[in-house]
């Protein structure tokens, strides 16, 4: 999961088809009511977004595509028009990924990318039960589920009881959780495309967005247009255990910030340093670290590890470091004050503060794919990795709150299987969703064309990694629909 920003078809059955039910569609129901974006004066996001002279705006949705006159909720979202109205393309809507990332402050990307914005409206939609769009209740202190198992049975049962309690404190809205799945959130997108008046979109995803931008695909292809997918996710795994595979690439990316000048400082080499934080994660597995006024265990260190390895640039190699200094100096039983980029990690993970994406993105992956309900699936698969994954199997393998979740998804996962032009770029370094999986869904999409940037330990890589390489591939798309003539590699 991912706080970006940048950057066959199951039919269903009681009488309505894949995409939008044609009583739905050209009924009347379907328009956007526009407004000013700013809420009130306690409103950043909204004041932001007058300021770039965007458009706010809401459409309505069905909660159930099954049931298109039933329940139903608005859709929030968010329009930069096109800067040269005289060579404007049509709509490019912008995900941002998680799941459970809002998308309209995505349109202020606009102002990075002016030829872009040149030919396109940049749209930003919350998703539903996301941001601004009806969100779900969960009851949570924390604003993640991910922890580690930790080292035995004892702690594996602590991490479970955690997702079991983080899943009662979803339950409040339980009518609705069957139906916040990517499907229905592709089909509200097709909703948009409608109300926009556009015949097709175009689309830039990143992360989840790259799978929501495929599931779209499957099942509204024809409505497509120029689509990027921005570092990967492997759609047949994307659900619940999406990081399931993910600890050797994580391992890697560690290895990669152990060896930068920022972590020297920590080691007089790279094992060094690894050293340094097995040390560090050892003694939070013995007793709890002293943090501020936190308590770092066993559970959420190897999380705070991962949480600062999305990016490998020296400034966040250097927040890494300041990271692992402090928790190494607690350990050793030294009065530390967390710095900036850990104290807001810590006051997310340990009290809830902050966005809490995965907090609002764990119906999405509880609807999207059935998982076990027996815990003792997930030990025994910790376990048979423990040897090769010791510090981040644990975490990736663990169980979540789908296990323990109140209801079961309503509709199978997509299977993604179409040959529509696609451009999917990603860093073959990537320690969230890995290249393994970026391959994947390039496979599940035969139209598609690769581009790799070789040796980059980051998620995200349009405009994020600085790669002129990358960011010529995407400009060239957008703009004139070409697609590379083989899959690329840029260094």
């Amino acid at each position: 999961m991912r706080r970006v920003a940048v950057a066959a078809a199951v039919v269903l059955t009681v009488g309505a088809v894949v995409g939008v039910p044609p009583a739905l569609a050209g009924s009347g129901d379907a328009g956007v009511v526009w407004h000013g974006c700013a809420t009130g004066p306690d409103d950043p996001l909204g004041a932001a977004l007058d300021e770039a002279g965007a458009q706010c705006g809401r459409v309505r949705v069905p909660v159930d595509y099954r049931q298109p006159r039933g329940r139903s909720i608005d859709i929030a979202l968010a329009r930069v028009r096109a800067t040269d109205p005289a060579r404007r393309r049509g709509v490019l809507v912008v995900n941002p990924g998680g799941p459970g990332v809002p998308g309209m402050e995505q349109v202020l990307l606009a102002g990075a990318v002016p030829e872009v914005a040149a030919r396109y409206d940049f749209v930003g939609v919350d998703p539903r039960f996301v941001g601004r769009s009806a969100p779900l209740r969960c009851d949570w202190d924390t604003d993640t589920f991910l922890r580690s198992a930790g080292p035995d049975r004892r702690t594996f049962t602590e991490s479970a009881d955690l997702a079991r309690r983080l899943a009662a404190g979803c339950a409040t809205d339980r009518d609705l959780l069957p139906f916040a799945s990517t499907r229905n959130t592709a089909r509200d997108l097709d909703l948009v495309r409608q109300a926009l008046g556009e015949e097709r979109i175009s689309y830039l995803g990143v992360s989840y967005g790259t799978y929501l931008g495929a599931v779209y695909l499957q099942l509204f292809g024809a409505h497509a247009d120029r689509f990027v997918l921005d570092s990967a996710v492997d759609p047949t795994v994307y659900g619940p255990g999406l990081l399931r595979r993910s600890a050797p690439a994580i391992t890697a990316a560690l290895r990669n910030w152990a060896g930068s000048a920022a972590a020297r400082e920590l080691g007089a080499d790279t094992d060094a340093v690894l050293a340094t934080v097995n040390r560090v994660d050892q003694a939070a597995t013995r007793r709890p670290l002293r943090v501020g006024q936190y308590s770092v265990d066993g559970h959420v260190l190897p999380y705070l590890l991962l949480a600062g390895l999305y990016d490998d640039s020296p400034e966040a190699q250097a927040d890494l470091t300041a990271t692992v200094r402090t928790l190494d100096a607690a350990a050793r039983g030294v009065d530390v004050t967390p710095p900036p980029a850990l104290d807001r990690t810590l006051a997310g993970v340990l009290t809830g503060a902050g966005p809490a994406t995965d907090r609002a993105g764990t119906p999405i992956l509880c609807a999207d794919r059935a998982v076990s309900r027996d815990p003792a699936t997930y030990f025994r698969d910790i376990q048979a990795h423990r040897a090769d994954e010791p510090l981040f199997g644990p975490l990736t393998r663990n169980t979540t709150p789908c296990a323990f979740w109140p209801v079961r998804p309503v509709e199978p996962p997509t299977t993604i299987n179409t040959g529509a032009p696609v451009l999917v770029v990603g860093a073959d370094g990537d320690p969230v969703t890995p290249h393994a999986g970026q391959l994947a869904l390039h496979r599940a999409l035969p139209g598609s064309r690769l581009v790799t940037l070789r040796g980059a330990f980051r998620h995200g890589v349009y405009l994020a990694a600085g790669n002129t390489c990358v960011d010529t591939a995407v400009r060239d798309h957008l703009l004139g629909g070409a697609l590379p003539a083989t899959d690329l590699t840029c260094g």
